[in-house]
């Protein structure tokens, strides 16, 4: 009996240029992430970020980061952006993150010891379109480039989730094989200094996705 082919999403974060947009457009990826998050290095302006999104061709989806932000600062976004999935990095409740009428993902910190139960993380978030396992600790900035022990991942969380911390073209072929995520989320890895990215390095980060999932054991 033939394998269902199964495609991992994949999602690129912290651009900060118009060039760098376009060509993940190419790539075929599948989400392009705009950082809001106030100490974040890859910060954008809304007035940026709006000008970034015309650079994305259709069925690309844009994703604006937050991590503890004002309600205010976050309501602009949405207005000038006009984006079509939130993600929250920080302590925002469920009614918080679905306010804005925009559908969300919730940002967990993976990056200290603890175990993260798929029933209580539905039970807070019910709100949520899905989960983002990142590696950084409560309270501080992902794209630090680090990753955090998959075996920690908590079970079924009965939503779509993403994989990210310190994922790169190097070792993302075995994240994929090893967790089966539903999409996974690079930031530092495929970047020559923060925001700006390397271009073959987001070549060769899309060929290795799709070469995971074309493997025989995923």
């Amino acid at each position: 009996m033939s394998k269902t082919l199964f495609r991992t999403r994949i999602k690129f974060c912290g651009l900060t240029r118009p060039g760098d947009v376009r060509l993940a457009s190419e790539l075929g990826v599948d989400a392009i992430g705009f950082v809001f998050a106030e100490r974040s290095p890859r910060r954008l302006q809304a007035e940026e970020a709006r000008a970034m999104r015309n650079a994305l061709a259709p069925l690309v989806d844009a994703v604006a980061l937050f991590m503890d932000n004002p309600n205010e600062e976050v309501r602009e976004v949405v207005r000038h952006v006009r984006p079509s999935l939130l993600q929250f990095h920080g302590n925002e409740s469920d009614a918080f993150c679905r306010s804005f009428g925009v559908p969300y993902l919730k940002a967990i910190a993976m990056g200290e010891p603890g175990m993260h139960y798929a029933p209580s993380l539905q039970a807070r978030y019910p709100g949520a379109a899905g989960f983002l396992f990142d590696s950084h600790v409560p309270g501080e900035q992902g794209g630090s480039g680090k990753t955090f022990d998959w075996s920690r991942l908590p079970g079924d969380p009965g939503k779509p989730w993403l994989l990210a911390g310190g994922l790169s073209p190097d070792n993302i072929f075995d994240a994929v094989i090893a967790t089966r995520p539903w999409g996974v989320d690079v930031s530092s890895g495929i970047e020559s200094a923060p925001g700006i990215k390397d271009g073959d390095k987001m070549r060769r980060f899309v060929e290795e996705v799709r070469r995971a999932d074309c493997h025989s054991d995923h």
